[in-house]
């Protein structure tokens, strides 16, 4: 069920909210948390469709500001609850005017008391996330370097402006990969890693902070490669005393993991979905260490 609500208030969201649930006769589930998601200069139906995808792990309310190109100063609102809004209950904002430069206000009034709050950029990007108005209310805050003309530089600007609670979905998408490896790792004799080769489609952030995560994480050399020609990760290989350990995924879907001593595997590898990256994130709502200290080592690296 859509509702909108032209040149609103959100006292009548919030009154809205509660007769859809009487009226419409939508169960109420237990919100686990809220989602506000910034869609300034993104499509806020994909950001909501994959937010939706990720609700059915975690139901919740989603909040989504998508401010009007134009219009005089005011706020119009959309609900959308039952079968519109998965296993959550949308609210879209469309502030234009002043009201545009006051999101924050225009959110605390419909968070869920006493649920966490995360936070989700999914046109890229903001500068200083952690000390944006939405920022400061959320303990994780999500946004994608995917697709930045330059990601080396926006992540270092991440790395300057880091507080925990931050990630980043370049590295939510190789989390796989960097199990593979760890689990790998651990069966060679000799785990000293003198080198560390990666190749993939140019300018991949992903591939920016895995090679920081073995730097900091192995101390070894880092040696990668680009294609302009390829998507994502291509393939990774680790050099060890007992010999090379190798991951390569050339069709983009299916990888081929070697170890030496040891018959190669085939393994199902494919492109992770935004709704499923989102839904990783959405699982822990407590500082990813981890990241912070990749992102920390990928600034260090550039000095």
């Amino acid at each position: 069920m859509i509702i909108t609500l032209p040149k609103t208030t959100v006292s009548e969201i919030n009154k809205a909210l509660v007769n859809a649930r009487k009226e419409g006769g939508v169960v109420s589930l237990s919100r686990v948390m809220t989602l506000v998601i910034d869609a300034t200069g993104a499509d806020a139906d994909d950001a909501i469709e994959t937010a939706n995808v990720a609700s059915r792990e975690h139901p919740c309310r989603i909040i989504v500001l998508a401010p009007a190109e134009q219009g005089h100063d005011c706020l119009d609102a959309e609900l959308r609850v039952g079968g519109d809004a998965g296993a959550s209950e949308v609210v879209v904002l469309r502030p234009s005017g002043a009201q545009v430069a006051h999101a924050d206000t225009l959110v605390t009034p419909l968070l869920l008391p006493d649920a966490p709050i995360v936070a989700w950029w999914p046109a890229g990007v903001p500068t200083n996330a952690g000390g944006t108005g939405i920022g400061t209310m959320a303990v994780r805050r999500i946004v994608d370097s995917k697709g930045d003309a330059e990601p080396g530089e926006v992540l270092a600007r991440m790395a300057a402006d880091y507080v925990p609670g931050d990630t980043d979905l370049a590295w939510t998408r190789v989390t796989r990969w960097r199990a593979l490896l760890a689990s790998a790792l651990d069966q060679v004799e000799d785990r000293r890693v003198t080198c560390a080769r990666l190749h993939g489609d140019t300018g991949s952030p992903s591939i920016l902070l895995l090679g920081a995560w073995l730097q900091n994480t192995l101390g070894c050399e880092i040696e990668d490669s680009y294609d302009d020609s390829v998507r994502g990760l291509q393939s990774i290989t680790l050099v060890t005393p007992s010999g090379e350990i190798g991951i390569s995924r050339p069709d983009g879907y299916n990888a081929t993991l070697t170890q030496p001593g040891q018959p190669s595997h085939t393994i199902a590898l494919p492109p992770r979905s935004l709704g499923d990256c989102l839904a990783e994130e959405l699982r822990r709502l407590d500082d990813d260490a981890i990241y912070g200290e990749a992102l920390a080592q990928y600034a260090r690296s550039r000095d």
